[in-house]
């Protein structure tokens, strides 16, 4: 394959992970995208446990292909964390593994915590007319 195919899955996973990572921390949010939003929360969430019992604790198919189209685009030493490597390719930052994946936990625990609440246990508003 040419390099402008692999230029483009790139741009591609960059641009769709993002999103994917922000729906994911906002999507409880907005009350049409809820189902949605636990719907891909639990579907991430079981990739980093139930694959990850066979690839790695926090396993991600998007992030192994993504960094396949950087392996055939040259780019080697590539971090663990997406998060890591978005974060620095986009900001330029380079914080520890560590620190990202803490956080990246925290940020994953919060939205679904969120997420359960605004699904199963929030009150719901009657239509109530005078």
């Amino acid at each position: 394959m040419n390099i402008f195919y692999w230029q483009i899955l790139d741009y591609f996973f960059v641009i769709f992970h993002t999103f994917l990572i922000l729906f994911n921390l906002t999507g409880w949010i907005w009350k049409p995208t809820r189902r949605l939003h636990l719907l891909s929360l639990l579907l991430t969430g079981g990739s980093w446990l139930l694959l990850g019992l066979f690839y790695g604790l926090g396993y991600c198919p998007l992030t192994d292909w993504h960094f396949s189209v950087l392996i055939n685009l040259g780019e080697y030493d590539l971090p663990y964390s997406y998060i890591q490597y978005l974060i620095e390719r986009l900001s330029g930052y380079n914080f520890s593994a560590q620190f990202i994946d803490n956080a990246t936990l925290i940020g994953y625990l919060i939205a679904l915590a969120l997420s359960l609440y605004f699904n199963f246990f929030s009150p719901r508003k009657k239509n109530s007319k005078k």
